[in-house]
């Protein structure tokens, strides 16, 4: 029994031994494995923190340091009184100028500490929103000078407008109308009509040759581009008859309803033979002479504008016509009348024949009546 007691002892002992081996195997493996994958985990973490540096300089860059999406022309930027730095970011952001505008707030909060001051601005092309920002902080963009040519408006009114305007520069104002429109390069002998009713945007010291170029551009471009869609049978030698029409039309009537239905009747009227009579080319044709009334005599006087003594139309347009006047008169209702006349309570009377005009006039006559003596 000894000797097998020995054996068995001999044995635990190897097992015991071998059992530490093989733990001791496990182990080394275990730590070499480890000592393995650490290195790629440190690689990965590398190469996720650079990509996450990149992807912030690359939203940083877009944010504060990419051109924006402005035409080589520039871009006008208004600027209303109370407007925030944060209304403008979402402004640019929501026409899609600048991209990640959160990063373009921080900027603010850190590098801007003035209030925006209201008035028009001009973007240059190239500008990087930071810059822009920084621009209107120390007050250094260009603020743009507002010029406004109203509907109706003849030449000589806009002339005068352009001449008390202090931002602009004067060179040809005091000349004759036709050397201006030549020292402009305006291909046309009478400047009435030919310019376009809007607002615009100077730069200060910008010279009246420039004002004219553009504000004519945009007219002959407006007139162009109704010409070529305009209705057909309509009682026009060339497209300053439409212009002249047009000019009449928005003398007569402001009312976006009414538009057509004005240049109808005087189509109709042209298309009959008839004379237009209409008060507002007698009015042109007195010029300085015109006190604010217009008379009998006023209408009996014959002048190259006096639509009560000549046929067809006035030698030129008698204002300046926006493109709803133009529109109309190269579109006018389909309708016959012949006539129209207020009815004193906002609006005109339209009429066929000469009965019903004549009855409309009374109506308004009675409502004219009633308003002076206070019923």
């Amino acid at each position: 029994m000894a000797p097998r007691k020995k054996t068995t002892s001999k044995t635990s002992v190897k097992s015991a031994s071998s059992a530490r081996g093989k733990n001791s195997t496990r182990h080394k493996s275990t730590n070499s494995q480890a000592k393995s994958i650490l290195p790629f985990r440190l690689t990965w973490l590398k190469t996720f923190l650079i990509l996450c540096i990149f992807a912030l300089s690359g939203a940083i860059w877009q944010s504060l340091f990419r051109p924006l999406s402005v035409t080589a022309t520039g871009k006008v930027l208004q600027i209303k009184s109370g407007q925030t730095y944060s209304g403008l970011i979402g402004y640019l952001a929501q026409r899609d100028m600048i991209h990640y505008p959160i990063i373009l707030k921080i900027y603010r909060n850190m590098f801007i500490h003035h209030t925006l001051k209201a008035g028009a601005y001009e973007i240059p092309a190239g500008i990087s929103a930071s810059k822009l920002l920084r621009l209107l902080n120390d007050g250094k963009l260009k603020q743009l000078n507002r010029v406004l040519l109203v509907e109706g408006m003849t030449f000589n009114q806009f002339k005068q407008r352009l001449a008390a305007n202090p931002d602009i520069k004067k060179t040809v104002l005091n000349l004759p109308d036709a050397q201006i429109l030549a020292a402009a390069g305006i291909p046309k002998t009478h400047p009435e009509g030919w310019f376009a009713p809007d607002t615009y945007m100077f730069s200060a010291g910008v010279s009246d040759i420039l004002v004219l170029k553009k504000v004519y551009d945009k007219q002959k471009q407006i007139v162009d581009q109704e010409w070529k869609g305009r209705a057909a049978d309509l009682p026009y030698h060339s497209i300053n008859d439409a212009l002249i029409m047009a000019s009449i039309v928005e003398k007569e009537t402001g009312s976006d309803g009414e538009r057509a239905k004005v240049a109808a009747v005087f189509i109709n009227r042209l298309k009959q033979g008839m004379r237009l009579q209409t008060d507002p080319t007698v009015i042109y044709g007195m010029g300085t002479q015109y006190n604010g009334n217009i008379t009998r005599k006023d209408l009996e006087t014959p002048t190259a504008y006096n639509t009560y003594k000549i046929d067809g139309l006035p030698p030129t347009p008698i204002a300046m016509p926006g493109r709803a006047a133009i529109h109309a008169a190269l579109h006018p209702a389909n309708i016959d009348a012949l006539y129209f006349v207020a009815t004193g309570t906002g609006g005109h009377k339209f009429s066929s024949t000469l009965a019903e005009h004549n009855a409309a006039v009374q109506s308004y006559l009675k409502v004219m009546r009633s308003k002076r003596n206070g019923s």
